[in-house]
């Protein structure tokens, strides 16, 4: 099959300037650091400047946080975790039904600043980063009633036992740039509804929605020093964060590669730690699958915030009945997919965070066309965003780089198999383990691959969808813990067991093992 060039789509960029298109920038006039309540400048002397990437045009200029602003930052952190630490579980839980209410208030903002920052049409961050978060806020703060160990029992005989959670304390967690403003909520909000205080530092590319979340925290009235945010330079703020003596537990959501780092880091001070990295997910087609929904199921998932997620679609293996049909299929519905102004109503795709990261993209399809073929997309308009076509690559083999390699970007590539065996078998075979999927009509089929598939999550026709009330985490190179869900807070508490003497006898049997006989 030939390389199918799609048509061009208009890029309907206007004259808008990012304060038209988020006007709230001159709220970060004081700095992109908030500490104990307030924002602050940071003290590195370095500047940086955040890009709308749809347009290239600068959105907000700011001294990043140096060493000295991390360590501000977690001192308000410990002086505000005995009283948050101590308050009752109901009173953490309505200030975070408050803080619920406070973003849905300001839901609209929150959506238009994260489409500025990271290039996102307005749909996506109106129907699912800001809708997502708020209903994350409203599931924690239900679930901070809810921090129950083993019930007591007599399990010696003579002793009743029983198992407490208690908070970790000061945590230091480093989110992405492709969600900002969900992966603040993934690390704050399991962190404060089990009573640790918190230092998140965001990219430097996109502080923006973060510092709006930590804002509205201090609106619903959760106590200064309780969320903080520091915004700088991973090699000087985060690895501080990750090394200071005063973090007792880490969380990082990034790259396999800079979470090894991480681990070296807390490693040296034995923190907790938790770890949510890169992601290559499988998105299996067995021959009896409805054609269609497989089809529209692969090019959402793989698109999906233009490829700049863990979870996406990357590796379609397809039963060879289906093959041909659905590489036609997915083909044809990519070609259609609109790119566009994140801003305008008509637009699907929006551009990849960066000229950077486009780039980086290109390179892995262009490298690719020397042992695969590019059956549409491969190529980036001509404008100023950071714009690339999606992409769909066969004849690619399964040892290639773009099939092993997490590329972070709209590329799907799809390749054949013959049995049931085969397919799953080429579906663990990478070093990732995040998610994946299974199209089937056959509930054998599905129960099986569901138990065989290596990854935290395995969706069955299905590819995406997350809620609160599930667990969010990997096998493998793809990390270890869970975002979301109760199973969170085993990232976030520390289990006690307490144990108490039924006898009120001096002098214990066992006591014999060290002095005297029965």
């Amino acid at each position: 099959m030939g390389n199918r060039q799609e048509p061009d789509h208009r890029q309907g960029q206007d004259d808008q300037k990012p304060a038209d298109r988020f006007p709230g920038l001159d709220r970060f006039a004081a700095g992109a650091n908030h500490i104990a309540g307030r924002l602050r400048p940071g003290s590195s002397g370095r500047e940086y400047t955040v890009v709308d990437p749809a347009t290239g045009q600068e959105v907000l200029t700011y001294e990043l946080a140096g060493a000295a602003d991390v360590d501000a930052a977690v001192a308000a952190a410990r002086e505000a975790l005995p009283g948050w630490a101590g308050a009752t579980p109901a009173e953490r839980s309505e200030a975070m039904h408050r803080f619920a209410a406070e973003l849905d208030a300001r839901a609209e903002e929150l959506a238009r600043a994260e489409s500025l920052q990271c290039g996102k049409p307005l749909k996506l961050t109106r129907e699912f980063d800001v809708p997502g978060t708020i209903d994350n806020t409203a599931f924690f703060a239900g679930a901070a009633r809810h921090l129950q160990g083993q019930s007591a029992g007599e399990y010696s005989g003579d002793h009743t036992s029983y198992v407490r959670r208690e908070p970790i304390g000061v945590v230091g967690s480093i989110a992405p740039w492709n969600y900002p403003l969900q992966m603040a909520a993934w690390k704050v909000l399991p962190a404060i509804a089990a009573g640790n205080t918190i230092v998140l530092k965001p990219a430097e590319l996109t502080p923006l929605t973060s510092l709006l979340f930590a804002e509205a925290a201090t609106a619903a009235g959760i106590p200064d020093g309780v969320v903080n945010i520091v915004t700088g330079a991973g090699r000087e703020a985060g690895e501080h964060l990750v090394s200071h003596p005063d973090v007792a537990m880490t969380s990082f959501t990034g790259s396999t590669a800079v979470g090894k780092r991480v681990a070296e880091l807390a490693t040296a001070t034995v923190k907790r730690l938790h770890l949510e990295l890169g992601g290559k997910a499988p998105f299996v087609v067995f021959d009896d699958a409805d054609l269609e929904a497989a089809v529209n199921g692969a090019v959402a998932g793989a698109l999906i915030n233009t490829g700049q997620d863990c979870t996406a679609a990357t590796r379609a293996y397809v039963q060879r009945p289906l093959y041909e049909a659905f590489v036609s299929g997915v083909a044809d519905l990519m070609a259609a997919v609109r790119l566009g102004d994140p801003f305008e109503a008509g637009t699907d795709l929006g551009p990849l965070i960066s000229h950077a990261q486009r780039d980086r993209v290109a390179g892995f399809v262009d490298r690719a066309r020397a042992y695969a073929t590019v059956v549409t997309g491969g190529v980036a308009p001509h404008n100023a965003g950071a714009y690339y076509r999606p992409t769909l690559i066969t004849g690619a083999a399964q040892d290639s780089e773009i099939v092993q390699a997490e590329i972070f970007g709209p590329v799907l590539v799809v390749l054949p198999f013959d049995s049931d065996e085969e397919g799953l078998a080429l579906a663990n075979d990478t070093p990732y383990g995040l998610a994946a999927s299974a199209w089937t009509r056959d509930v054998y089929r599905a129960g099986r691959a569901t138990r065989e598939i290596k990854a935290g999550c395995v969706w069955v026709n299905d590819h995406i969808p997350i809620i609160s009330e599930m667990p969010h985490g990997g096998y493998k190179a793809s990390g270890f813990g869970k975002d979301m869900s109760s199973y969170s807070f085993e990232e976030y508490t520390q289990v006690k067991h307490v144990m108490f003497d039924n006898t009120a006898v001096a002098r214990k049997d066992w006591h014999r093992t060290v002095f005297g006989d029965r």
